[in-house]
């Protein structure tokens, strides 16, 4: 199966809207400076960007929570800020997207995560990041866990974004399990070799071909064109079924789609929907927000890719961190029947 019928799709759209999705891990501020290019400096061999304009957007768990709620469910965000500025305006971004924020810790020891991006004729020039990665120590984790417990009781998943900035620690992860395992609660992780945790058991885990192969401990060989006769992809994929035991392990592939597997069962194969692709700045939020509200919607794990799959093929049409909308995954899905 590698298409939904248009009534499953309306089906389950609708339904992604009565789900409550809770969000925690590392809380971002994506600053974009918008400009043209002309010239190189007579200073060094760089581009000389004119400025033209500057925007900004909910970046890292933010962004996972701006996918959710513009797919119309209601999300909650836990993570840390800094006591500055950049906190301010992202409280503000946060609360136009109608995202729960409420319950954010603020610390006067840490910067808000800024991550500034110029762009000249739709080309990323450079990015610069101003950030903390230090590792939260326990108290604050415990601080957010209780900030959380209340919402977890009446959610539907959890998301963990962890992008190596300290705040998706052991112990952050240990609690969530503890609590969401026995209650039946969907945990999906989208995980970073370069920060070391023990990830068994966890609902989903979505990196992509790259993160697979450092998880897995093996080196990548020459794709094969057909994922499904990958045979070092699906070693690796094997290997992560064994090593880390997830109920769904969902590789992304770029401009292969994805691989979906599931122990016991064949694997999956989702070709790209992708028409044009302007950037992939956040589609692996998109993909990990929406095939977690598709589960919670009550879609099959086939199915949940599908749409998933779509969504990132509407956001990497999209220049800067973009989102899907429902509309434009049903228009997208429904297009490629035609």
């Amino acid at each position: 199966m590698n298409h939904l019928s248009k009534r499953r799709v309306c089906e389950l759209l609708e339904n992604m809207r009565r789900t409550r999705i809770v969000v925690v891990g590392d809380i971002m501020l994506d600053r974009f400076i918008w400009g043209s290019v002309t010239r190189v400096s007579p200073e060094a061999p760089v581009p000389v960007v004119d400025y033209v304009r500057e925007n900004t957007m909910p970046g890292g768990a933010a962004n996972v929570a701006r996918n959710l709620s513009d797919l119309g469910t209601q999300t909650s965000l836990f993570g840390v800020i800094g006591a500055d500025e950049p906190a301010k305006e992202t409280v503000r971004l946060l609360e136009r997207y109608k995202i729960d924020c409420g319950s954010l810790v603020r610390l006067k020891t840490r910067p808000t995560s800024i991550k500034t991006r110029i762009i000249a004729h739709q080309q990323q020039v450079v990015r610069l990041d101003r950030e903390s990665k230090t590792a939260l120590n326990n108290k604050t984790i415990r601080s957010i866990l209780n900030r959380m417990i209340p919402t977890l009781e009446k959610t539907d998943g959890v998301i963990l974004c962890d992008y190596g900035k300290g705040v998706v620690t052991q112990h952050l992860l240990e609690e969530l399990k503890s609590f969401c395992r026995p209650r039946g609660i969907w945990i999906s992780l989208d995980p970073k070799p370069i920060h070391k945790l023990e990830l068994r058991n966890v609902s989903l885990i979505t990196p992509n071909r790259k993160e697979a192969f450092e998880l897995a401990g093996i080196h990548d060989g020459q794709p094969d064109e057909n994922p499904l006769e990958d045979k070092k992809l699906l070693e690796a994929s094997d290997i992560l079924l064994e090593k880390l035991n997830p109920a769904l392990l969902l590789i992304t592939l770029g401009e292969q789609g994805m691989l979906l597997r599931r122990r016991g069962e064949q694997p999956y194969h989702i070709p790209t929907m992708a028409r044009e692709v302007y950037d992939v700045s956040g589609a692996g939020d998109t993909v990990i927000a929406s095939f977690t509200l598709a589960i919670a919607a009550g879609a099959s794990p086939a199915e949940a890719a599908i749409i998933s799959n779509a969504a990132a093929g509407v956001v990497v049409g999209k220049v800067g961190t973009a989102t899907a909308t429902s509309d434009e995954i049903s228009a997208y899905l429904t297009s490629s029947y035609e």
